[in-house]
């Protein structure tokens, strides 16, 4: 079988995972972008037995790279999250873990050249418009993955990669609360629908039957709770103006609980039909101001710091994770930026193949 070959970097990015292409190396139109990436992947089977997928949703995520066409921007992060089970590619959302290994790939890569000790590199994510700015380690000018650095969910240490991210409010829907309501009841539970990073339904963990502390593979066994979080999920993402959301991992959903482990608050996410075994970059965004903002259904939940930037400290299934957040209480909560810490390593880098029949090479 004739295949075609495309060059790309494997990165850890966060507590994910997935090869990083330039995007001039796949094809423009979306259909066809679809079905390499379903076929590079290996989607359609749990164990992507066909593809260089890992088998779970946090490894079957594809970083597309280029120099900006933004003034402000050095590179264009477009992001891709391939289904494991189903042969489908969702380009709506965008991906925090992910894009913590951006910086990195983008100075290997050549888009961006090493301008010191610390290099910044100005990221745009074409998914949502959002600015982020990361600090990559490049002593002595080198682009250096070794450190001291820790993140929960991930073995070891490593250099650190900081992240301030911008213009995250309203990322998909163009407002923070899409639904224009603090809380929304939806089959009888009070739910917050909010967009910071990521659009989110945020529950309490009581009112769906469970503690908020469970492993994320109890949760993932309990099937009547993803099916109470389903129901409502759809019709959250009705209201917040996403329309039909069955085939959509948008809008994710969160659960909430007091802090048990030293934190601000407990917390559990979903993918959403199975539990992230960590926290995403951009769920921790939308949970902390979810935290933060007054008659959400974080109310009761934890006592809000009182000043601005605030370190909301978020429990999660593996560790925590802290997120910085500059914000304003002036005529209601406004998100200034949001600021993690997060790790990065170059895993391989080499050729994938696809079938030919797929793609014929051509742009």
């Amino acid at each position: 079988m004739t295949q075609i070959g495309i060059p790309f970097l494997f990165l850890r990015g966060g507590t994910s995972r997935g090869p990083y292409f330039r995007r001039a190396d796949l094809p423009e139109d979306r259909e066809t972008l679809a079905q390499v990436l379903i076929a590079a992947l290996g989607a359609g089977h749990p164990h992507n037995i066909d593809g260089i997928g890992g088998g779970a949703a946090i490894t079957t995520k594809v970083a597309m790279l280029s120099a900006s066409e933004d003034d402000w921007a050095d590179v264009d992060y477009f992001f891709a999250q391939v289904a494991v089970e189903e042969r489908l590619v969702d380009f709506k959302p965008t991906c925090g873990n992910i894009l913590s290994g951006v910086g990195p790939a983008a100075i290997e890569m050549g888009l961006v050249p090493v301008t010191g000790e610390v290099t910044e590199v100005k990221i745009r994510a074409v998914n949502t418009g959002a600015q982020v700015v990361a600090r990559v380690m490049t002593p002595g000018g080198q682009l250096s993955y070794d450190g001291d650095a820790r993140i929960a969910g991930v073995p070891g240490s490593a250099a650190p990669v900081e992240l301030s991210f911008r213009g995250v409010v309203g990322s998909a829907t163009g407002a923070f609360l899409p639904t224009g309501q603090l809380r929304d009841e939806i089959d009888g539970i009070e739910v917050t629908c909010m967009d910071v990073a990521m659009p989110m339904v945020i529950g309490r963990a009581a009112d769906f039957g469970v503690t908020g502390y469970e492993s994320a593979v109890a949760l993932d066994a309990d099937r009547d709770l993803f099916a109470r979080i389903e129901a409502v999920r759809l019709e959250a993402g009705r209201r917040m103006g996403l329309g039909d959301v069955a085939k959509s991992v948008t809008p994710k959903f969160g659960l909430l609980a007091p802090a048990r482990d030293g934190g601000s608050i407990a917390t559990r996410y979903f993918m959403p039909w199975n539990t992230h075994p960590s926290m995403a970059v951009t769920g921790a965004q939308c949970l902390a101001s979810c935290a933060l903002t007054p008659g959400t259904v974080a109310d009761g939940l934890l006592e809000r710091p009182a000043r601005s930037p605030a370190n909301v400290v978020l429990e999660h299934a593996s560790g925590t994770i802290d997120v910085l957040v500059e914000y304003s209480t002036e005529g209601g909560f406004t998100l200034e930026a949001a600021g993690l810490l997060r790790t990065a390593r170059k895993l391989a880098e080499g050729t994938v193949f696809v079938p030919q029949m797929v793609w014929d090479g051509a742009r």
